[in-house]
């Protein structure tokens, strides 16, 4: 399941409270003074930390284990409940919405959603301001390139936890030449040999960028004009299918030879096949985050907050990366990585895809989101492409 998934039709009361929820209706919004619920912090040394499944580093020898929580709970005293029931942004929204819709605290002091979903959380007034000045490393440490998205100017709300690019991945063997551009995945040869991601969330702004449009400032008709040539596109069969991760098993078999992908996946792939490519075309591509919040009364904000800052220690947050090999928002770790002597861990810190380069970071951009009054009818047209 894509730690990136599309906003999908959930049937009866909670698609209600869905659209509800992303349409902005007053009564669930929560100003900023009623935000706060009792901190249990100084008393009570834990706290809830929900997540996605193997998105933080395990032992190699007990996966239960996790060395980076371990050593938090030995300096700090404080443990830390952890759990991987995150599996969907919207089946987690759906299952804390209710909480937070009728003010009431949901069981968690942190979570990580996409910048997507975060900013429907930020819209709502669903996530709490966190208290930076006892955060100095996210302060020193954050990636310049994420310290600002539009839902979230500042970052007061929302702090990344891993960042990651949408760009194409293909085979350059089985293809016999190389891809450099997202409008070259609609060549001739790739007739029936392509697939695009299904989620709208995930798809657009690659596919916007492939056009050649400011995916910062994208307009409607800059989306119905993409909608518009994906619809040409698979009328012709050019495009096999639509995919979450399951793009990397067609990869793999060579029964897709180009597709949109997600870097972090690829890493992985090009370990048993190196003929497996990663490119950020020239045109660009989208730098997206999935970051963490603190809900509405959570009831050990300040130990979330030193939990998050713990990560941002660039000896943490190299010992992170090393393990699920996205994006690191902490530049600094790969300094680290690039200084401990170990050959893997140096060609980690190397790695574009783990920390890009100067060239690279010139061609991505964190696209705007889409509105809650855009949402209904973006979602619409595009699942009708999709077939969902």
């Amino acid at each position: 399941m894509s730690r990136r998934s599309l906003l999908r039709g959930i049937g009866g009361a909670g698609a209600a409270s869905l659209l509800a929820a992303g349409c902005g209706v007053p009564a669930a919004y929560v100003d900023e003074s009623d935000r706060a619920g009792r901190d249990l912090s100084a008393r009570d040394r834990t706290l809830d930390f929900a997540n996605w499944p193997l998105y933080i580093d395990t032992d190699d020898e007990d996966a239960r284990k996790r060395p980076t929580l371990d050593a938090f709970r030995k300096r700090t005293g404080i443990a830390v409940r952890y759990t991987e029931e995150i599996n969907d942004n919207d089946e987690f929204f759906g299952k804390i919405s209710p909480s937070l819709m009728n003010h009431q605290e949901t069981g968690r002091d942190l979570i990580v959603v996409s910048d997507w979903m975060a900013a429907r959380f930020v819209r709502l007034g669903w996530a709490q301001e966190m208290n930076r000045a006892t955060q100095p490393n996210v302060a020193e440490h954050l990636d310049p390139q994420l310290r600002s998205p539009a839902f979230d100017p500042g970052r007061l709300h929302s702090v990344p936890w891993q960042s990651g690019i949408t760009g194409i991945a293909y085979n350059r063997r089985k293809l016999g030449r190389e891809v450099r551009s997202t409008k070259e995945l609609w060549a001739d040869d790739l007739r029936g040999k392509v697939t695009l991601l299904s989620g709208l969330d995930e798809s657009f702004a690659l596919l916007m960028m492939g056009r050649g449009v400011d995916v910062t400032r994208w307009t409607g008709d800059d989306f119905h004009a993409l909608c518009e040539q994906i619809e040409g596109l698979v009328k012709k069969r050019h495009i096999r299918r639509f995919t979450g991760n399951d793009y990397i098993k067609d990869l793999s078999t060579g029964d897709v030879l180009a597709c949109q992908a997600y870097s972090g996946d690829v890493i992985q792939l090009q370990a048993d096949n190196p003929d497996i490519e990663f490119v950020v075309p020239e045109e660009g591509a989208e730098l997206w985050a999935e970051s963490l919040l603190i809900p509405n009364l959570a009831h050990h904000k300040a130990n979330a907050e030193k939990l998050v800052d713990y990560y941002y220690e660039p000896e943490v947050a190299a010992e992170l990366a090393a393990w699920v090999n996205y994006v690191c928002p902490v530049p600094g770790a790969q300094n680290v990585l690039a200084d401990s002597g170990d050959e893997e861990l140096v060609a980690l810190a190397e790695d574009p895809l783990i920390f890009p380069d100067a060239a690279m970071r010139g061609r991505l951009a964190i696209a705007r989101d889409i509105t809650a009054q855009e949402r209904q009818d973006f979602t619409k047209r595009w699942n009708a492409i999709v077939g969902l």
